[in-house]
């Protein structure tokens, strides 16, 4: 049977720690384990990032609205999954997204202060951290030079997977049909027609203000 210290050791930031590491590790860190119900709120946009929490068990709902809020976009993740790493630095050190328990979920943190007195000065941890922040850095830049293609299907597409923070799984984007018609340039009835055709393959599920995508990695394939 998988042990609390199995599900750590397989948490990003901690893999490829010597197992005596790590057990040096617990014994001087505070760890603070929580419970969370369906539909709890784990962490909310704007509030600011002083620790790293790590989802142990469950999945979690991470919804991001858009500038002008006219849609949002909410991705889902399993554990074990750590939530936004990269917001703990840099010029604005807040949550970019609003983060739910989709199911219950068992939650670890670690104060940003122990991060930075203990953990930094383990070589391992720190490659992983760098790796983690590095390899979303270099995602996002590839994405913003991608061509998004002629085709309207093609574009739609883009545009959902232009938000992904994984390039699989469930997401739901939220939005009205003139705005997305705006978004890509078409007219609301093209968009539909579109829609409708990508439901129609499998691609997505049209629900009333909503498109879901059951997996995101059937739009790259498509």
């Amino acid at each position: 049977m998988e042990t609390m210290f199995d599900t750590l050791l397989q948490l990003p930031l901690f893999q490829g720690l010597a197992q005596e590491d790590f057990t040096c590790i617990l014994e001087k860190v505070k760890l603070h384990f929580t419970k969370h119900k369906p539909g709890e709120l784990l962490l909310q946009k704007d509030s600011s990032c002083h620790e790293l929490v790590f989802i142990l068990k469950g999945e979690v709902a991470s919804s991001t609205l858009s500038a002008d809020a006219s849609y949002s976009f909410t991705e889902y993740f399993p554990a074990p999954y750590l939530i936004e790493p990269y917001s703990m630095f840099g010029m604005n050190t807040s949550y970019a997204s609003t983060h739910r328990a989709n199911t219950e979920v068992h939650t670890v943190s670690i104060s940003k202060a122990f991060v930075m007195k203990e953990l930094f000065s383990y070589e391992i941890f720190r490659l992983n951290y760098m790796n983690m922040v590095s390899n979303r850095a270099q995602m996002l830049h590839n994405r913003l030079w991608k061509v998004a293609g002629n085709d309207l299907e093609a574009r739609i597409s883009h545009f959902i997977l232009s938000h992904v923070e994984r390039p699989s799984g469930k997401k739901v984007l939220k939005i009205k049909m003139e705005d997305l018609a705006q978004i890509v340039n078409e007219t609301r009835a093209g968009i539909s027609k579109a829609l409708n055709n990508m439901q129609d393959r499998g691609l997505i599920e049209l629900h009333r203000g909503e498109i879901v995508i059951p997996d995101a990695e059937n739009l790259i394939l498509a």
